[in-house]
């Protein structure tokens, strides 16, 4: 939920019919009903509404109650805090009676504006506390069926049927079949991938699935859901399993009935989706491009439909849970919906259950970080504080602060305190060449050459130290936030030095190589590694290379394009139609949700559901329309489009605080104008392209302002909230 917008004149305004809050979340749950909060002291929020710009909150009240009767008195018997004189919209933590195991509450909230004008109350909530443990834990919500009309069904012969359902989800079939006796078999086969126009690929390769079944008919009319057979792999002992309500399921958008005792209709057949809880509605995204959009629409699709462990995994093959996989996965759902409870989940998880790659134990401080800004909640931070900094790896440090596993220095004391078993490598991108029947170029490291000193795991490194150092400076931990600060240079000073090739400009892929990768390259700008005299050199080079990174890569590869101001090319590669494209995924593949590689003669074995493949689900609002928290919890955000030569675009972002609407209108190197609607109880930080011209002026609001020149910026900060018009022109 968040606020509601409306044109006139084409201009955004911000809603005026109600101050009531809305939003509210318990444990970081829209629906805490749905489930059971374990937390004692549990935490509260809301979106603040309201008509006025620049509003803030400057009071709220929380009133919780153990009945109806009583909240509706207006009676918080177990909590009611008066008016507090506070801007805090989120993470209030209960400080009320002692809530009990297994009871239900409920509670609401109303605030005042910096007119100290009050609202009404919000519509109630209400939560079941489960068993009360003052353990920190991360709440879920059981996984959802949902029935799935197809899309068409097609009648082949007698009996004989192939049915299209639109789109690929997790899940069975639900039939209603008719017949005249008992004991005939129905075979049901469901795919991911069609054989010709009108049938189920029997045969698809790799880990694309099909499964055939069969169904024993009673006779009469009666309603079947399909068991699915288990796969041995993505259900053994390492794996996330599906709950026993749920049952097991399977990837299909694609069935045929066989021997049907009775017509099959589109009225009586169903896909059974099962995911995670999601808005469709929370985001949206249109541009004047068509192929962004169908990218968007995919890559947030496969978000919802790749949710269906509850966790999250690496796709159907495997589905087991991998950091760099869950970060990317964590980003996505973040950018498409108000739901933070899955990537918080998921995250934890990994922290007790690593993978074996580096780099991929590194993601863990990346994860840690990323909730906390969205989310503005300190508890996951602090409680996994001692686990993130031995994920930092600074043990695995030589003097000069780099970093290697084969250097001897992994010890049982350092595999134990990451609470990992077996041997750590690192990986770069993935598939290597020469595994899988891959060889020569086809593997996803633009041939890197791997050395014990290796340039992308040191900047990862780099960027694991920044982060701890803002960890711990929002846990209050000074000396270690300077101790993290202080290595994380030593790592940058010393990257720099002796793995950049000074005569060339650009970073080679290890120390003692001279081969100078993408990878080597795309990495050390996206962490902020690079000079700022050097960024434009190494993002040359690495426009020379192309897209020669797997769909992971593809994550960082855009990052740094972003931040190098690449914006042009950023979007020509997010928009083609190459054989590395999202876009080939859509329009020659024929996939419904984002790929483990772009194609499967890059990774044999690719599953079709991977969404690790879903990147433009980040990339499009976070960097290409420029929305991301510059505080925690977004009490601050920052919005910078880098839109190349796009025409125009809209944005509509969850936020816990709100949704974000960003619009813009564009002729390139000409003219910019851009609407924001910023919700109640924040600041913004707006970007405006500077157009190669001296002067900083730009309309705000019908009126002539100044801003501050930042780059290829003109720059406006301390925005309040509500409706706001930009307009620049060279």
């Amino acid at each position: 939920m968040g606020l509601i917008f409306v044109i006139i004149q084409n201009v955004l305004v911000c809603p005026t019919e109600t101050l009531q809050p809305s939003g509210l979340i318990c444990e970081l749950l829209e629906n805490p009903e749905k489930t059971v909060i374990t937390d004692g002291l549990p935490e509260f929020g809301w979106i603040m509404n309201s008509t006025l710009k620049d509003d803030f909150q400057s009071a709220y009240q929380i009133i919780l109650s153990s009945g109806l009767d009583n909240l509706n008195k207006n009676i918080g018997d177990m909590w009611d805090t008066g008016k507090i004189r506070s801007a805090e919209s989120i993470n209030v933590e209960y400080n009320g009676k002692l809530l009990y195991s297994n009871t239900s509450y409920f509670w609401k909230v109303r605030t005042w504006n910096r007119r100290d004008e009050v609202s009404s109350y919000s519509t109630l909530q209400s939560f079941r506390t489960g068993k009360i443990t003052q353990r920190h834990s991360t709440a879920r919500y059981p996984l959802e069926k949902r029935e799935v009309e197809p899309l068409r069904v097609i009648k082949k012969g007698k009996g004989h049927y192939f049915i299209d359902f639109g789109r690929a989800a997790f899940g069975t079939v639900k039939l209603k079949l008719t017949s005249p006796s008992s004991g005939g078999e129905v075979e049901v086969h469901l795919g991911e991938v069609p054989n010709g126009e009108d049938a189920v690929d029997r045969n698809p390769g790799g880990s694309r699935r099909y499964r055939k079944m069969v169904l024993k008919t009673k006779k009469g009319t009666n309603i079947y859901t399909v068991r699915i057979t288990p796969d041995k792999r993505n259900t053994g002992e390492r794996t996330i399993k599906m709950p026993k309500t749920t049952g097991e399921v399977m990837p299909f958008r694609y069935c045929e009935i066989v021997n049907s005792p009775s017509d099959i209709k589109r009225s009586n057949i169903w896909q059974l989706m099962v995911n995670y809880p999601f808005n469709n509605d929370a985001s949206d995204f249109v541009s004047s491009d068509n192929v962004l959009n169908d990218v968007w629409d995919f890559c947030k699709y496969s978000i919802k439909a790749t949710s269906f462990c509850g966790v999250y995994v690496d796709g159907d093959r495997e589905r087991i849970p991998y950091e760099a996989d869950a970060y990317i996965n964590q980003l996505c759902h973040y950018s498409v919906d108000r739901e933070f409870t899955m990537a918080r989940y998921s995250h934890e998880y990994l922290i007790t259950h690593p993978t074996w790659p580096t780099e991929w134990i590194l993601h863990s401080i990346l994860m840690a970080w990323v909730d906390y800004m969205y989310t503005g909640n300190i508890e996951s931070i602090e409680r996994y504080y001692e686990d993130l900094k031995a994920k930092t790896l600074q043990a695995l440090a030589r003097e000069d602060g780099l970093i290697s596993v084969k250097t001897g220095l992994v010890t049982d004391e350092v595999l134990n305190s990451i609470h990992f078993k077996g041997e750590l490598r690192d990986i770069v991108d993935w598939p290597h060449g020469g595994i899988l029947g891959l060889k020569g170029g086809y593997g996803e490291t633009d041939d890197f050459e791997f050395k014990p000193i290796n340039t992308v795991v040191n900047a990862f490194h780099y960027r694991a130290l920044m982060l701890m150092s803002h960890i711990a400076k929002a846990l209050g931990k000074t000396e270690d936030c300077n101790h993290f600060l202080n290595k994380a240079e030593l790592v940058k000073k010393s990257i720099n030095e002796k793995l950049f090739d000074k005569k060339r400009g650009i970073y080679v892929d290890g120390e003692g190589t001279s081969h100078a990768s993408l990878h080597a390259n795309m990495f050390p700008v996206a962490f902020g590694v690079v000079p700022e005299e050097y960024i434009q050199g190494v993002a040359d080079f690495i426009k020379t290379r192309g897209m020669v990174c797997s769909v992971y890569g593809a994550q960082y590869l855009l990052e740094a394009l972003y931040q190098a101001a690449e914006d042009e090319y950023a979007l020509s590669l997010l928009t083609s139609t190459s054989e590395r494209s999202w876009a080939h995924m859509i329009y020659d593949i024929g996939s419904t949700i984002s790929l483990e590689a772009w194609d499967n003669k890059f990774k044999p074995n690719q599953d079709w559901n991977h969404a690790w493949g879903a990147a433009p689900a980040n990339i499009i609002p976070r960097l290409l329309m420029g929305v991301q928290p510059i505080e925690p919890g977004f009490s601050k955000i920052q919005i910078k489009p880098q839109v190349s030569s796009m025409k125009s675009g809209r944005l509509d972002l969850p936020t816990i605080r709100g949704t974000v609407h960003v619009d813009f209108k564009s002729v390139k190197d000409v003219s910019f104008i851009l609407n924001v609607c910023i919700p109640a109880n924040t600041l913004a930080k707006i970007y405006l392209p500077k157009f190669e011209v001296d002067n900083t002026d730009a309309l705000v609001d019908g009126m002539q302002r100044k801003g501050k020149m930042d780059g290829d910026f003109i720059v406006f900060d301390n925005i309040g909230s509500g409706d706001h018009q930009f307009e620049r022109k060279k």
